[in-house]
């Protein structure tokens, strides 16, 4: 039996562990949509009070790391974390308001298309990483989109659009990311993201939120909690894995909602044009990852 040398067995051992939070983020960033589906027949709460109950339990969870931590927010650049935090919440908002109003995979897979704008805004925004080819793969990826839109109905759902403004808004939120990054360490980060992402769900959906008994907790606190445990353990698999491996794992979770969504959520099952659209999606998202090196 071949043993492999200590150090390379460490590295493939860090690389599996990486691959595998990576992948279980995309999975409870799809459960999260499948509790509020689960929840509708059951209780009344708006997507909203989702979106609130999701940034409060992650400023909880950011504050008592930081905590025991003994770690100081160290803000930099404001406008880079308002940014940040602005177009997340929205990106936030309109995902979860997406799987209210249409299926669950229709809203993953579109949702999923941020990678597409982050490519196209790129080329508007940042002149030093224009690249022509990467404009033809997202031409391709958005006849996938189309395709996902059922084009035999002419007008695209409301819930389809709210799904297509969460990738765009994610796409914002993602290049902002990037900006901020330069200057701030990851907790700072997550904390004003948190924060004041609870606040604004507070101030503008006040009407939305109200004091939950134990059935409408459990479901609030059961949508959080995959939330930010997705958010965690995308941020740790990122440790131990390329960004390019990230990014394809990541956008697995457009083929987890065309499998799973029929079976957990009763969804309609995509058509062969949503399935090819789905495809092209995927495709599209892992050669842009792979682009990048």
């Amino acid at each position: 039996m071949k043993i492999l040398p200590s150090g390379l067995n460490a590295k493939i051992s860090r690389q599996t562990v990486g691959w595998l939070a990576v992948f279980g983020s995309a999975f409870f960033f799809y459960l999260a949509t499948l509790i509020i589906r689960w929840a509708a027949p059951r209780v009344t709460i708006e997507s909203a009070y989702f979106v609130f109950a999701r940034f409060l339990l992650g400023l909880g969870v950011v504050s008592i790391t930081m905590i025991l931590q003994k770690q100081r927010l160290q803000p930099k650049k404001y406008h880079y974390l308002i940014g940040r935090t602005l177009a997340n919440t929205i990106a936030v908002f309109c995902f979860y308001k997406a799987v209210e109003m249409s299926s669950v995979a229709e809203a993953n897979i579109l949702n999923m298309t941020y990678p597409l704008f982050v490519a196209l805004f790129s080329w508007f925004f940042l002149r030093q990483q224009r690249d022509g080819l990467s404009l033809v793969i997202v031409a391709v990826a958005f006849s996938g989109v189309w395709l996902v839109l059922s084009p035999s109905n002419i007008t695209p759902s409301w819930g389809n659009l709210w799904a297509l403004s969460s990738g765009v808004t994610a796409a914002a939120a993602i290049i902002y990311l990037n900006l901020s990054r330069r200057y701030h360490d990851s907790q700072t980060i997550l904390f004003f993201m948190f924060a004041l992402g609870t606040a604004l769900m507070l101030i503008f959906f006040h009407d939305a939120i109200f004091l939950p008994n134990f059935e409408e907790l459990f479901f609030l606190l059961s949508c959080s909690v995959a939330g930010v445990l997705g958010q965690y353990l995308l941020t740790y698999g990122f440790l131990y894995v390329t960004a390019v491996e990230g990014s394809i794992i990541s956008s697995s979770r457009i083929l987890l909602a065309a499998l799973l969504g029929p079976v957990l959520v009763a969804d309609p099952a995509l058509t062969i044009s949503g399935w090819c659209g789905a495809l092209l999606i995927f495709a599209a998202n892992t050669t842009l990852a792979l682009r990048k090196t």
